[in-house]
């Protein structure tokens, strides 16, 4: 099990003395920010973070900032759907090169150049909670002199540290788990000051400023989120263990269940599973559909992270507008079902399901 990050006094708002500010600051905004360079950087010297508008703000500013026209990046299949978009839309118009890859070693390393500067994954991915094999990543990277960035909004950093493992910068959306409760936006930058200052810089031009009471909503959830990743790591994994003997359940994708084809990268990185399942109906997506409408404790949403459980069918919802045809080119099995697992009685999500499932 990774070491996890000390609940100390460097965690403690009342420890953290707000830094100077430049005039697109704000000293809860920067008290915050260094709440969370504490806990992804495990109270080690040198580390910052710079909070932003999104989750995809944070991503789209650092690959900005860190990438030039002739230059090359790899990205594994499974980030984020919008990261895909937005190296496929923009990054092309403004001359970046770049490969979207399986997320294992063999892959990106078969796709490295000579002109690559970035590894972009995350770990776990959505919605297959794949986890690369990071330690080989960052030693491929470093023998190339390449970046690495991982996307690890699923894990938290109670769950896993990747700065830790190596990684150069780690990107969550603070709008989930961080956050926690369904009532922000804003997603975080974290590493070593140098590459995260030069970040820094672009954020007045590009405009993704993280506003104030964004912030301090951000801080009251850092202070419950050991808490509610714990719970929600136990619930998670009573679910799917539950699920996959079900008969009426095809398959399940927990990154802790043993048929996981990822499960012993995870089992390295990972101190718990996190909050997120996916599972494959055997009668597919109307199946799905009965499924959702049957449940009574998990809101429809097709979003994460919060105290509240969330259900969607990601065919009908986060990828409706890509057909049949194109989702199966996305790897979305139309009788995907994901469930983001909330905090509540585990006794009664456990009963909830299957009564859903009958």
């Amino acid at each position: 099990s990774p070491t996890r990050p000390s609940c100390t006094r460097s965690c403690s708002a009342s420890s953290i003395a707000p830094r100077s500010t430049a005039a697109t600051g704000n000293p809860t905004v920067a008290a915050v920010e260094a709440r969370l360079a504490a806990l992804e950087g495990g109270g080690e010297p040198g580390v910052s973070a710079v909070l932003m508008s999104s989750g995809m703000a944070a991503i789209t500013s650092t690959l900005l900032a860190m990438l030039r026209a002739g230059q090359h990046a790899i990205f594994t299949a499974d980030v984020y759907r919008k990261t895909r978009v937005f190296a496929r839309t923009y990054l092309s118009k403004f001359g970046v090169e770049f490969d979207i890859v399986e997320p294992s070693l063999a892959a990106i390393e078969a796709a490295v150049r000579s002109e690559t500067k970035i590894i972009f994954t995350e770990a776990p991915t959505n919605p297959y909670l794949r986890v690369v094999d990071i330690a080989g990543v960052v030693e491929l990277a470093r023998t190339k002199r390449i970046k690495t960035i991982i996307d690890a909004t699923f894990a938290t950093p109670i769950n896993m540290r990747p700065l830790a493992l190596g990684v150069d910068l780690v990107i969550h959306s603070t709008t989930k788990y961080l956050g926690g409760h369904n009532d922000l936006l804003g997603g975080v930058v974290i590493g070593r000051d140098a590459i995260v200052g030069a970040i820094r810089e672009q954020l007045g031009t590009l405009g993704a400023i993280c506003d104030p009471h964004n912030a301090y909503l951000l801080g009251r959830g850092l202070k419950t989120l050991a808490l509610r990743v714990e719970r929600h790591n136990h619930n998670a994994l009573a679910l799917a263990r539950m699920l996959e003997e079900h008969p009426k359940v095809a398959q399940v994708w927990y990154p802790l269940l043993d048929s996981h084809q990822d499960h012993e990268h995870a089992r390295r990185v990972l101190g718990g599973g996190g909050g997120v399942i996916s599972f494959e109906l055997a009668s597919g997506l109307e199946a799905g559909t009965r499924l959702v409408d049957a449940v009574t404790i998990p809101k429809l949403a097709p979003s994460l992270g919060g105290v509240e459980s969330l259900i969607e069918q990601p065919a009908l919802m986060s990828f409706y507008d890509q057909g049949p045809e194109g989702r199966a080119a996305l790897g979305i099995r139309e009788g995907l079902v994901r469930m983001s697992v909330g905090i509540e009685s585990v006794t009664d999500i456990l009963g909830d399901l299957d009564q859903a499932l009958a």
